[in-house]
């Protein structure tokens, strides 16, 4: 089965953080079809996460996107210079923010090995 395209991906996942009452906000566009997404989650308490994709063996038959805790727990300045380091190697890449308190985001995680 065909993974949903980035765009339409992104632009539910802000729908769905709009409808639970969660600020959430596209800081920056990557590529349409395929690009990897990112997604930022600031506590608004000095501390941040951030999560990405999962490699590809967590990859299953449903074709749903999986993410990985990248970073967590860390200061907002160390998230932002992750991101920097993503997009040297990868431009193409999406980037949300979402702010909640609770860390909420909404995301499919991938199973620990």
């Amino acid at each position: 089965m065909a993974r949903l395209r980035s765009d339409f991906w992104v632009s539910a996942y802000l729908r769905r953080c709009g409808v639970e009452g969660i600020e959430a906000a596209l800081r920056r566009r990557g590529a349409a079809e395929a690009g990897a997404i990112f997604v930022k989650v600031d506590r608004l308490d000095g501390t941040a996460s951030l999560y990405g994709p999962a490699p590809q063996l967590f990859l299953d038959e449903s074709g749903e996107r999986l993410f990985v805790p990248v970073l967590q727990d860390v200061t907002p300045l160390d998230v932002e210079e992750r991101v920097q380091r993503e997009l040297r190697f990868d431009s193409d890449l999406w980037l949300v923010e979402v702010d909640d308190r609770d860390g909420r985001h909404f995301l499919d995680l991938a199973p620990e090995i």
